[in-house]
């Protein structure tokens, strides 16, 4: 019987690389595309040898031929920090757009199954919390986070007017703050910041009062989550994280312990348009999917501390 076979693009990234894997311990022959702007042959680099996985060095907001048969096209290509797309504006939105759009031609072409890729940053800076998914969003569209949050509002839209226009099976998935081995150090995120000052003992740099709360979900959680949003008849869009909220401040303090350093923290100003909450209603995941995330924070965060 042949394999079925999964592209993943952004597969050589943080979330996109444990996709991979996952699809591989499942079974599958996997294609992964990635540019390589965020991500790194490093992550991948243990499947480089393997007969059930091809590597393609393409960016998606070009157009994309992949010869032969595809099953499921999960569209993960994107900037996905703070930093990244502060730093690559105009790509960011041109994934979103753009990247979306020739993905889901490629899934129309080949009949394959599609899961794009959102984000809670859909969400803005919230009104309302937890967040479900019924929620419209507090979106500054001219602001600095405005490429990435309106990139995924787009991708969202477009994805939803190929399934009712064009009859596409699609899945969206809103991913909340996700963390585990393959952070890069550098990526201006909380944890792996918290993680490589503590390591080092300089100072913790928290921003704003530190009061300001976020929900982390381990990686494993996230993808599992992910893969049975694909296998169901659920189309989203669906949260995926953990809905343990917690405060920035609480965090550092978590990783100091954890790490037995000596650091302090020390707080600067509050970046623009910052959300003060983001916490997932997981309800619909937990209705429809069965699916609850297993491993908690302390776990995590000793699983990824050790990986660094």
């Amino acid at each position: 019987m042949n394999k079925r076979i999964a592209l993943i693009t952004g597969g050589a990234g943080f979330i996109g690389s444990h996709l991979c894997d996952l699809f591989l311990e499942k079974g599958y022959r996997v294609i992964c595309m990635d540019n390589l702007i965020t991500g790194t042959v490093d992550n991948i680099r243990h499947h480089l040898k393997s007969s059930d996985f091809e590597f393609i060095r393409h960016n998606v907001t070009t157009y994309i031929d992949v010869k032969g048969r595809i099953d499921y096209i999960l569209h993960f290509a994107s900037p996905a920090s703070p930093d990244d797309y502060l730093k690559y504006p105009i790509q960011t939105l041109k994934v979103g757009s753009l990247g979306t759009h020739n993905a889901l031609g490629l899934a129309m072409a080949k009949g394959a199954k599609f899961l794009l890729a959102s984000t809670s940053e859909v969400y803005g800076d919230p009104l309302v919390n937890p967040q479900p998914e019924t929620y419209w969003g507090n979106v500054n569209p001219i602001g600095p986070r405005g490429v990435y949050d309106e990139a995924k509002r787009f991708a969202e839209a477009i994805t939803m007017a190929y399934r009712h226009y064009h009859k596409l099976d699609t899945r969206i998935v809103r991913i909340f703050n996700t963390y585990g081995p393959r952070m890069r150090p550098n990526d201006g995120r909380a944890i792996p910041n918290f993680i490589s000052q503590a390591l080092v003992c300089k100072p913790i740099t928290v921003y704003g009062t530190g009061k300001q709360t976020r929900s982390f979900c381990y990686v494993s959680d996230l993808v599992d989550g992910l893969y049975g949003l694909l296998m169901s008849r659920e189309r989203g869009p669906v949260n995926i994280g953990n809905p343990n909220e917690m405060s920035l401040a609480k965090l550092a303090a978590m990783i100091i312990r954890l790490t037995g350093s000596k650091s302090r923290i020390v707080h600067k100003d509050l970046p623009v348009d910052d959300p003060k909450v983001r916490c997932p209603d997981i309800s619909k995941a937990d209705r429809l999917l069965k699916w609850r995330p297993k491993v908690d924070i302390e776990e995590g965060l000793r699983r990824t501390i050790s990986s660094w």
